[in-house]
């Protein structure tokens, strides 16, 4: 059994692996008083011991550590693999001039992708940052873009202004006729002109997936047709620790 763990800006997801079937379990936000007690208690209740633990890590590296002196508390010989973004994996080609500097959020992400499909594809990942990555039915990875995500937005907006106030409230999506819901409707469109447009650059024909906290709500305005996986990340470190790249 493997141990597949996704540290992004806001929460930890994880899942445990047999083969190639996936089991994804409730992620945990990490910035609670609470987390590590509770990250202990649900891998302590394991049926049995991972053989290997593969860590994706955007967050800062103290949590990192964090993460691995626990799992180093419950299982001292558990072999830990934390991959990076490389030039070339599993039918990807790295677009970055330093491929190491790739998110390995994103690299994982693609990789994922490339093993879903073997088209042009449309990588959206709606976190803490949105991110937009496009690679080609050759597996060349074109680049991407990269902005807030909705609660950065909000948190932006609330932070720099006297008058807009930060709300978690979901909001019809139009024309506002009270504050609350225009921040709604705005940053919302926001997040689907930067998809809708970074896809019109493109040349027609790029399956969309999207994946992380606010995909399914990005979709439902989105114009163009896309496949939602939450695991994406996951998916891609399965991916490579099954095919043994590190």
């Amino acid at each position: 059994m493997k141990l597949l763990v996704d540290i992004g800006n806001t929460r930890l997801k994880w899942a445990l692996a047999d083969a190639s079937v996936l089991t994804v379990a409730e992620p945990l936000v990490h910035q609670t008083a609470t987390f590590k007690q509770n990250l202990l208690q649900r891998w302590w209740m394991l049926p049995q011991p991972p053989v290997q633990l593969a860590i994706s890590c955007v967050s800062h590296a103290g949590l990192l550590q964090q993460v691995i002196l626990l799992t180093r508390e419950l299982w001292p010989t558990v072999e830990i693999v934390i991959p990076k973004a490389q030039a070339h994996a599993l039918g990807v080609t790295n677009a970055y001039l330093e491929p190491e500097k790739l998110g390995i959020d994103r690299w994982l992400a693609l990789l994922a992708v490339r093993q879903l499909c073997q088209q042009a594809a449309c990588v959206v990942d709606c976190g803490t940052a949105i991110t937009v990555d496009f690679v080609n039915s050759q597996g060349q990875h074109l680049g991407g873009v990269i902005s807030p995500g909705l609660t950065l937005m909000k948190q932006a907006l609330a932070n720099g202004t006297e008058q807009l106030p930060y709300t978690e409230q979901a909001y019809k999506t139009a024309l506002a006729t009270h504050t609350a819901a225009a921040i709604h409707s705005g940053i919302l469109y926001a997040a689907v002109g930067l998809i809708e447009k970074s896809l019109q650059r493109q040349q027609a024909g790029f399956k969309v997936f999207l994946t992380g906290g606010d995909a399914a709500v990005i979709a439902a305005e989105l114009a163009v047709e896309a496949t939602i996986y939450d695991d994406l990340v996951l998916r891609g470190l399965l991916a490579v620790v099954n095919a043994g790249v590190k």
